[in-house]
């Protein structure tokens, strides 16, 4: 099977985990990893995120052995890696993803500001991952063509819609399946699931779309704001 590697690239707090149930619930889909350069990533940057030593001892963090990985072929069906665009930061060496399937996933950065301070409140612009995003994206798109991308409100605003175009846009048969999955835990999440995935381990699809506003400290929104401009550059470029 050519090109049977989907790599779905995000930010935190982006609704990464529901896609990748979703995902994970196909029937064509033989693995899903979880966000495997985040062990790398908190070895060389050594943030003081939640679980942080219990990640490093769970997973690879050489930078080099992760991109090998990722890069491993599978012929039975599809390979879906989730990616966190804030892990990556050798952007020299991004050959390893020219031949998956890359998508994008966005989310209103007032949306993504408001949740992750919410579960962790020490954090910058760089740590939302949406200036790594646009610049892997602009990288990959540059060399393959522009690469779909999927915004995540109007995801939940009618999820069939959305992903029924990304299937047909990146060349795999609609599944149904997509659009509901079991509730709770599963092997594939990353040991750091119990910090950040309480919430979409009590649902069992895409929750209907109910956030009108959200009201920002004076810090949470200069953060926003300087994420904003990265955000409506992939707009541009959004399945709706």
């Amino acid at each position: 099977m050519k090109n049977n590697i989907i790599a779905m690239w995000s930010g935190p707090r982006n609704l990464s985990t529901a896609m990748m149930r979703s995902f994970e619930n196909r029937q064509d889909v033989i693995k899903v990893i979880d966000e495997p350069f985040y062990g790398a990533f908190l070895k060389r940057f050594n943030k003081n995120h939640p679980l942080k030593q219990d990640v490093i001892n769970s997973m690879e963090t050489n930078y080099k052995e992760v991109e090998k990985f990722c890069k491993n072929e599978y012929v039975d069906g599809y390979v879906y890696q989730k990616h966190m665009s804030q892990h990556i930061y050798d952007f020299d060496s991004l050959e390893w993803t020219f031949n998956s399937i890359n998508c994008f996933l966005i989310r209103d950065p007032d949306l993504v500001t408001a949740s992750f301070l919410n579960k962790w409140n020490d954090a910058n612009p760089m740590d939302l991952g949406y200036k790594q995003q646009l610049k892997i994206f602009n990288l990959i798109s540059n060399l393959n063509g522009i690469c779909p991308v999927i915004d995540a409100s109007i995801l939940l605003d009618n999820p069939e819609h959305v992903l029924k175009k990304l299937c047909l846009t990146i060349g795999i048969p609609w599944d149904s399946r997509m659009l509901s999955w079991k509730s709770g835990l599963r092997d594939s999440d990353g040991v750091w699931a119990k910090h950040w995935y309480p919430s979409v381990m009590t649902t069992t699809g895409f929750s209907r779309n109910t956030t009108k506003s959200i009201k920002l400290s004076k810090d949470a929104k200069k953060i926003s704001d300087e994420l904003r401009p990265y955000y409506d550059a992939m707009m541009k470029f959004v399945i709706s």
